[in-house]
């Protein structure tokens, strides 16, 4: 069985793969010549598509030869009859892991900017390679497979030689192959077109596979991100929450001295999550920018900042997005609300401050429109004024909560979760307002 192109490849495998659809099946492509053909059995399959990304090492004087595979989270398939013939010692064997391991980043990064990995834990993982031929690169997938926490492991490849899939067929719970000719030399003779396949490709094709499947909105997904911002020349660290069919996605932005690790914005990040809103938690500096305490309360670079990781969001994830600010993130967030209302994309769905300082964003104030929640401590007198005031100077639908007996950082009992409670609402209700009216 010969195919045209990867394509077609991927269209007669997805044929054969079309029982697994009820499982949900997460589909990964191993880059680059596998993507194509994993993106047509995503498509046919209505799963989502990730990349699974696994390193061939090779023999250093034959590079082609390969002695095993590396696969991320530190799988390791060697086969000693190769290392052996080919005598490769262990100081050849490190450097050729280091050097390898380094592409593996690189094309983490590269491929999946800066997107968490799809959470493969209790699902039946699809691996999907354009053909196998020592088949130490597909092994070292499926171990990948099983170490994030597939429940079953299925690999689909349209080619392989006879006695390469025998064997893969006690090491996976499934092999679907569509062809296993006894005359194999290698998998591009069973191809009219093998072109390489670029890393321009395989990222389209991931961000094709989302946009079709409405990323977002449907799936669950979690996980650390890199965000990419300054031109990609700054990257900042951030954890993604977005639990099923969400309404909307709630991206926080903290106050001075703090981070995405405050446990006070974590405990109100899992009291949305449980109300089924997204979050995003990220760092709006870095800790080399976080040593000059001057960006720490420079609200205008904080606020085009925080726009920067909000068109990224906007990108990837396609509900509505929310602000969350506490202190001096209050006034970037207003800012940056501003901003989204002047420009020509989405303006941002609802705000909410808490023990915020919303008069460091000055003059902006008047240009919000996105419906703002400020929520002060009782005890917490000055903040409490100046929020009193600024709250004057709103021109959008705007409330002002005090909780009796708190102070600035929500300590007393209770107190955290009342302003967990307020902002909950807050959110749902001006999420849910838009689908009401239309």
């Amino acid at each position: 069985m010969r195919f045209s192109d990867r394509v077609d490849a991927g269209r007669r495998l997805a044929e054969r793969l079309g029982h697994l659809r009820g499982e949900h099946p997460v589909v990964l492509g191993l880059p680059r010549g596998g993507v194509p053909v994993a993106f047509e059995v995503a498509r046919a399959l209505d799963a989502p598509l990730d990349v699974i990304l696994v390193r061939k090492l090779g023999v250093p004087y034959h590079r082609e030869l390969g002695f095993g595979a590396l696969g991320e989270g530190g799988v390791r398939v060697i086969r000693d009859d190769i290392v052996r013939m080919s005598r490769v010692d262990e100081d050849d064997l490190a450097e050729v892991e280091r050097s390898e391991a380094a592409e593996l980043a690189r094309r983490a990064e590269r491929f999946r900017a800066g997107q968490p990995r799809v959470p493969l834990k209790g699902r039946t993982a699809v691996v999907v390679d354009d053909g196998i031929a020592t088949g130490a690169t597909a092994a070292a997938a499926c171990q990948v497979a099983r170490a994030q926490g597939a429940a079953r492991v299925v690999l689909a490849v349209p080619v392989a030689p006879p006695d390469a899939a025998a064997a893969f067929r006690k090491e996976v719970d499934e092999l679907v192959c569509l062809s296993t000719p006894p005359l194999f030399s290698a998998v591009g003779e069973w191809y009219r077109d093998f072109s390489q396949t670029s890393d321009e490709e395989v990222v389209e094709l991931l961000r094709r596979n989302a946009e079709e499947r409405g990323a977002g909105g449907g799936e669950a997904h979690s996980g650390a991100l890199k965000i990419p911002v300054d031109g990609g020349r700054t990257t900042l660290a951030g954890d993604l929450t977005m639990p099923a069919d969400c309404p909307g996605l709630v991206v926080f932005a903290h106050g001075s001295g703090s981070s995405r690790l405050s446990p006070r914005n974590r405990a109100v990040a899992e009291a949305l999550n449980a109300a089924g809103l997204g979050t995003l938690l990220f760092d709006l500096l870095t800790p080399l920018e976080e040593g000059d305490r001057a960006n720490v309360f420079a609200v205008e670079p904080l606020a085009h900042r925080l726009t920067e990781v909000t068109r990224w969001l906007r990108h990837r994830e396609t509900v509505p997005i929310c602000y969350f600010g506490a202190s001096t993130g209050a006034a970037a967030a207003l800012w940056a609300a501003a901003d989204a209302a002047a420009g020509d994309g989405d303006g941002i769905a609802a705000v909410v401050s808490r023990g915020g300082r919303p008069d460091l964003a000055g003059p902006r104030l008047p240009e919000v429109t996105a419906p703002t929640l400020l929520i002060v401590g009782g005890h917490d007198e000055t903040v409490l004024d100046l929020n009193r005031q600024a709250a004057r100077q709103l021109r959008c639908e705007n409330r002002l909560a005090v909780v009796p007996g708190a102070t600035h950082l929500f300590e007393e009992p209770g107190t955290l979760e009342s302003v967990a409670d307020l902002a909950r609402d807050w959110f749902t209700a001006h999420l849910a307002a838009p689908a009401a009216a239309s």
